[in-house]
């Protein structure tokens, strides 16, 4: 029987889990033994005797694991001391970026170990339940909202009273991907009138079925890849979308940015001569914080100030709400699992026609 294990992240950087209870009970259905360290999840109010209930094995140590283990899962790539550890040909599961750990998987992939990334799954039908950027990013979305809510010093909806009327905020959603259709729809759930951008010009119906205000700028360049992310634009693009920004800022209210660019820094959408021209008391929440920021100014897990604006940087958003990310991380991973399974003999096919695996394999 193959044995499929998982270890305790750096809880300073990461709290998500790997198997749930749920997904462990799955595994050890398909014929798996199930492998995790003690106190797995304890800190997601999870104890060792859900495990045990259904059907894992708790090792007393994180080397105990790795030294078992024919297949790894885990949120983040291993650390150096991990990487010692693991064992020779296993394979390793996770949301990996494959620029900023080069060096350890190369370690990794002297071992002979299959590094699978599920960041590069490609964008396919049969792909979607394994599809972790988009069940993260829809969880990052919502509470990039309820975050910046939270510090905004104004009501969000319009209130009526005796004593006169309050208007409600105004939103402007950067990046109309995942994370920022479910900050639109969030904003607007709670009163917000909402304004979204996106250089995807696809993105303008997606936007205003759900009550947004689609803002672009007239362009004939194709923005979006085969893959359907967005994709670097052109000087003539980025200065039109400039002075549409430029007017729209100077009536937000609060900006949440999702702008990203896979496996690159960040794009800067909102330079330091639009902030100076915001209105005092409005907020910046800025999701590509760890990326570099889409705002000027923005620091990773700082709330800076400038003119009034605060400008808020998360480098992890989903530590806020772990034990739902958590749910949905772990599922992602089960169904790669069993897309790796041989349906007939039970046991793990590297098949490299299939298009899943084949794209998300480092190695």
């Amino acid at each position: 029987m193959q044995i499929i294990g998982s270890v305790i992240e750096d809880l300073s950087k990461e709290k998500r889990i790997s198997i749930t209870p749920e997904t462990a009970k799955k595994l050890v259905s398909l014929g798996f033994v199930v492998n995790v360290e003690k106190n797995y999840a304890e800190h997601l109010g999870i104890n060792n005797k859900d495990y045990e209930k259904s059907g894992a094995t708790l090792n007393s140590t994180n080397k105990e694991v790795f030294k078992k283990s024919d297949i790894i899962l885990k949120v983040n790539a291993p650390s150096e001391d991990e990487v010692n550890l693991i064992k020779n040909k296993s394979i390793l599961i996770g949301q990996f970026d494959t620029n900023v750990n080069e060096d350890i998987f190369n370690k990794l992939i002297k071992k002979e170990v299959k590094i699978f990334s599920l960041n590069l799954l490609p964008r396919i039908t049969r792909a979607q339940s394994m599809d972790v950027l988009s069940s993260q990013a829809n969880l990052a979305g919502y509470k990039a909202v309820v975050e910046s809510f939270s510090k905004f010093e104004k009501a969000i909806p319009m209130m009526m009273t005796a004593a006169g009327t309050i208007p409600p905020a105004k939103i402007l959603v950067i990046g109309a991907g995942v994370a920022g259709l479910q900050a639109i729809a969030t904003a607007k759930r709670m009163g917000a009138i909402v304004f979204a951008t996106d250089v995807r010009a696809a993105s303008k119906e997606q936007v205003e079925s759900l009550g947004g205000k689609f803002l672009t700028v007239e362009e004939t360049e194709n923005l979006e890849t085969e893959d359907g992310y967005a994709k670097e634009v052109s000087q003539d693009f980025k200065r039109k979308q400039e002075d549409l920004l430029s007017e729209t800022l100077k009536k937000i209210d609060i900006v949440i940015c999702t702008a990203l660019i896979p496996g690159k820094k960040a794009p800067l959408i909102i330079k330091e001569s639009m902030i100076k021209n915001m209105k005092a008391g409005s907020l910046i929440y800025d999701l590509a914080a760890s990326q570099g920021g889409n705002a000027a100014f923005t620091q990773v897990d700082k709330i800076v100030e400038k003119n009034g604006i605060k400008i808020m940087g998360e480098r992890n958003i989903l530590n806020r709400l772990p034990i739902s990310a958590s749910n949905l991380y772990a599922k992602n991973l089960f169904n790669f699992v069993l897309n790796l399974l041989n349906k007939e003999n039970k046991k793990i096919n590297i098949n490299l026609e299939d298009e899943i695996i084949k794209k998300t394999l480092i190695k």
